[in-house]
């Protein structure tokens, strides 16, 4: 024989399923968006190495960007190409190797064109 408080614990559990269902919501978390494309938030890792002489372009695709600037001055002037990734965690453009990255299909198109054929 079932025992009343049996019954009333049943009840109360089935209640409370209830309502956590009738009150349940979902939210939708989207992918982590890449830092601002802009020269100074792509070229931030390069002028902590050397001062740029300026960009002279730079594009980003999702996570993903290339740079290309002039840093130092006078005789030790350079021009350099770099491809760069979004560090989510740091929440920052890095360093990216080309020897790693640059294959057919491991880039969006644009920063394949642009960061792996150039000095």
């Amino acid at each position: 024989m079932v025992s009343i408080a049996r019954i009333v614990i049943a009840a109360a559990v089935a209640a409370g399923l209830g309502w956590t269902v009738a009150n349940a919501s979902a939210t939708a978390e989207s992918a982590p968006s890449a830092a601002s494309c802009t020269a100074a938030s792509v070229s931030a890792p390069v002028q902590h190495l050397a001062p740029t002489g300026g960009v002279a372009a730079y594009g980003c695709e999702g996570s993903w960007a290339y740079l290309w600037a002039t840093i130092m001055a006078g005789p030790m002037r350079v021009s350099v190409t770099e491809l760069m990734h979004f560090d989510v965690v740091a929440n920052a453009w890095r360093f990216a190797s080309r020897a790693t990255y640059c294959h057919p299909g491991d880039l969006p198109d644009v920063v394949y064109r642009r960061a792996c054929f150039s000095n």
